[in-house]
């Protein structure tokens, strides 16, 4: 009891010290200017995150230090401090190395405005050199030998655990009902899989940011890059699904739909996790509190509610198709709590929740890749990328 009660007050310090300040950092950074009530309705839904909080708060995965870090060093891009960015990303990275979702972005944009100034070779060497002189400065207690260093990167990259864990909802557990690939493919083989499929999904949202870096198109290739390792990397487990909702949580404001429909069926692929942990209760109670929070009666445009803009946005069919899959989620959700599944079936309900949310995972990922690259030359641009840097 002692120590649950040590690892809840230590999860909420960490929240109160790096992610709280972080989010409110680049609200203040990157939505300078927009209306009071839509600032105060974004920080609501960034700092009370459901997933987040079941997560650590419920699981105690302390994922809030490394998001935290990469919130930062995302608000000191936009505020033109480059080698800060880079010191807390490298602090990311190594807290907790599923930051490495991030990673892809974060260097595609980098470059990207390095290419565009300037003496861009300087640029260049001077961000690599902050990144290797913190990794060096991390890593120091296991420089004193080859044989530690490989012992911590053996750890980093458990191959032996396998492609996937319990019913996650990637690419290789859903299509496993077809394709057994723990069965007709060696550890090493499907490593190789994973990191082709992984780094080609990244490719196109890279090539965007290196060509037309943007503050905009910088978090939606944080989205990309983070789908990407999500559903096609090797080892990936339910609670990876917060790497692709930080970016969605920080585009609030410009894309509502998104970042709820994303939130929905995040808290769908965590379920049977959480399920399992005895959180039932508190899913459900954080799942209604975000819906009401969401749906909080403030203005968002000048000619409507919120709701009433993201409802323009969609026609009345696929709200009917939203709609419907909405109903079908919830007889799902009861069904999982008060039926026994078929003796021949014993894991139906699980292979269900994972293929659903995995449709609409891949569906999201599909229209942001392509919103990206479909963003206006006029904001593709927008970032500064001659300024003066730190």
């Amino acid at each position: 009891m002692c120590s649950k009660l040590l690892m809840r007050w230590t999860v909420l310090t960490s929240d109160a010290i790096i992610f709280f300040p972080a989010a409110l950092y680049f609200i203040a950074v990157y939505y300078n200017g927009r209306k009071d009530e839509d600032l105060v309705w974004a920080h609501a839904l960034i700092l009370l995150q459901p997933c987040a909080i079941l997560i650590d708060h419920g699981h105690f995965q302390y994922n809030c230090i490394s998001l935290g870090l990469t919130v930062g060093a995302i608000a000191a891009v936009f505020s033109t401090r480059e080698l800060v960015a880079c010191v807390l990303f490298c602090l990311a990275l190594n807290h907790k190395q599923m930051s490495a979702y991030y990673a892809p972005a974060f260097f595609a944009h980098l470059l990207g405005k390095c290419l565009h100034r300037q003496n861009p070779f300087f640029n260049v060497i001077r961000l690599g050199l902050i990144v290797l002189g913190t990794f060096t400065v991390v890593w120091w207690p296991f420089l004193y030998s080859k044989e530690a260093i490989l012992e911590v990167l053996a750890r980093l990259a458990p191959l032996e655990r396998g492609i996937y864990e319990d019913y996650v909802s990637s690419f290789w557990c859903c299509t496993s009902l077809l394709i057994k690939w723990k069965q007709r493919f060696s550890m090493s083989t499907l490593s190789y899989f994973a990191l082709g499929a992984t780094l080609t999904a990244s490719l196109p949202s890279m090539v965007q940011q290196i060509s037309a870096p943007s503050h905009r198109g910088f978090l939606y290739a944080l989205l990309n890059s983070s789908f990407a390792f999500y559903l096609f990397s090797y080892q990936v487990h339910e609670k990876s699904v917060l790497l692709p909702l930080l970016p969605a949580s920080l585009l609030v404001l410009d894309e509502p739909f998104l970042f709820k429909w994303l939130t929905i069926n995040s808290m769908l692929s965590m379920y049977p996790l959480l399920r399992r942990d005895g959180l039932t209760i508190c899913y459900i109670a954080l799942l209604f509190l975000f819906i009401l929070m969401y749906y909080a009666p403030m203005q968002s445009k000048e000619d409507g509610s919120r709701s009433n803009y993201i409802a323009q946005r969609f026609p009345k069919f696929w709200w009917a198709l939203i709609s419907f899959y909405t109903l079908f989620l919830v007889m799902l959700h009861v069904l999982y709590l008060f039926v026994q599944p078929p003796t021949r079936y014993p894991f139906i309900f699980e292979a269900v929740i994972t293929a659903c949310a995995f449709s609409q995972f891949a569906i999201l990922a599909i229209y942001t890749n392509i919103k990206q690259w479909r963003l206006p030359i006029d904001k593709a641009h927008s970032s500064d990328v001659k300024e003066k840097v730190n």
